[in-house]
């Protein structure tokens, strides 16, 4: 087995941008590796802590380690260029290019994509966020005239992590319902969601995941049981297809993956 690499993620904000990007590059090799994401590095001081740590990770595990970076202040990403570490600059590689494209040059401002930089927008993600906090798990079932989309499943088939990156990441105001054993024996949608037939999408799973994961909540219970995950799914399935509703596996997709399906399947727009 190769030996692991250390990876850092660094930026002089929260660090999502260059972990996001790092992280989908480093997926295309088969290797696993250390993952250190340090973020809000917006000094030259702080930046040579962080430099001071890799070398002493590079002499530790005998490899240098990968360094992703994504910092705006050109004196900042000065420091991280080390020759102790393979190191990737966001920034540098790419914003010189846009700059000669548009003509001008770029405003260099820290925070401007994950920034409070648009308080109508924010307020409406955070709306979108509220709403399905509301509407999780069939809780609530006043407003659902509200939904962009309503997700349907068995328990445990990732109706709730869905709702939440939907409204986080695309301002998607997203309710959900878990189908209970006594809706599955019945040929027709539950009663309270026939007027937002239009508004429904299925998610369903594999029975040995599902029956996994039950495992992990309720050990030798009947809702974790093989049997019992089957017939759900089964039962599940056959009501989707039933009524037209479109749905698709959680099984092995990521959250991303579910939500980005959705939002095409289901004909979505980001709302902000």
């Amino acid at each position: 087995m190769p030996h692991r690499r250390s990876a850092f993620f660094v930026s002089d904000r929260t660090g999502i941008t260059a972990e996001a990007m790092g992280s989908t590059l480093l997926t295309q090799f088969e290797q696993e590796f250390k993952r250190e994401t340090i973020p809000y590095v917006d000094t030259v001081e702080k930046a040579e802590e962080v430099v001071a740590t890799i070398r002493e990770r590079a002499g530790s595990d005998h490899h240098r380690p990968l360094l992703f970076t994504s910092i705006v202040d050109p004196a900042i990403r000065a420091v991280f260029k080390v020759d102790c570490a393979l190191s990737i600059d966001f920034f540098e590689t790419f914003i010189g290019q846009i700059e000669n494209e548009l003509g001008q040059k770029p405003s260099l401002l820290v925070g401007k994509t994950h920034g409070l930089v648009n308080e109508e927008r924010y307020d409406y993600r955070m709306a979108a966020v509220n709403f399905s906090l509301d509407h999780d798990d069939g809780v609530k079932l006043k407003d659902l005239e509200e939904a962009d989309v309503i997700l349907v499943g068995v328990s445990r088939s990732g109706k709730t992590p869905t709702c939440l990156y939907l409204a986080l990441q695309y301002g998607i105001k997203a309710a959900n319902y878990p189908l209970t054993p006594e809706e599955l024996d019945c040929p027709t949608l539950p009663k309270m969601l026939l007027p937002f037939r239009q508004k429904i999408f299925g998610l369903t799973i594999d029975p040995q995941r599902l029956h996994n994961i039950r495992t992990e909540r309720r050990r030798d219970s009947r809702y974790a049981s093989m049997d019992n995950c089957r017939y759900e799914v089964n039962e599940a399935e056959s009501m989707f297809r039933q009524h037209g509703i479109p749905f698709i596996s959680t099984t092995h997709k990521s959250i991303e993956e579910i939500s980005t399906t959705i939002m095409l399947k289901a004909g979505l727009t980001r709302r902000f």
